[in-house]
């Protein structure tokens, strides 16, 4: 069964930081780039930050300087480090993987369940 599973989310202080973790299933065939998106109330998910297979990495102007996007190939984990948080990153955070099942399956978009953010005093 393919899954993407999430951690690491839960309440914190402004200025806190969190740490996000996201474990691939060994069900895929190749992993290309992954992500973290997030989604608060009423507004449309948005990418906070990408990771290449080669490790190059894409952030949004919002979380430039505060959050950290890494991956562990060996793993498939990718991880999302959120440093100085701020109550406007309060969200669901989602793990996104574009992967293979197959070498002759295309690659398409998989998705985690989500894990809760929560910056507030």
């Amino acid at each position: 069964q393919v899954q993407l599973v999430e951690s690491g989310g839960g309440l914190v202080q402004p200025g806190g930081s969190l740490r996000l973790s996201c474990a691939a299933s060994r069900s895929f065939f190749r992993i290309n780039a992954m992500g973290w998106y997030r989604q608060a109330p009423g507004k449309q998910r948005e990418l906070v930050a990408s990771i290449t297979s080669g490790g190059t990495t894409n952030y949004a102007d919002s979380v430039k300087g505060r959050f950290t996007i890494s991956r562990d190939n060996a793993k498939n984990t990718v991880y999302l480090q959120m440093n100085s948080l701020k109550p406007d990153d309060t969200a669901g955070y989602f793990c996104n993987a574009d992967a293979k099942l197959s070498s002759w399956s295309p690659a398409r978009a998989y998705w985690g369940q989500g894990t809760q953010v929560t910056v507030s005093s």
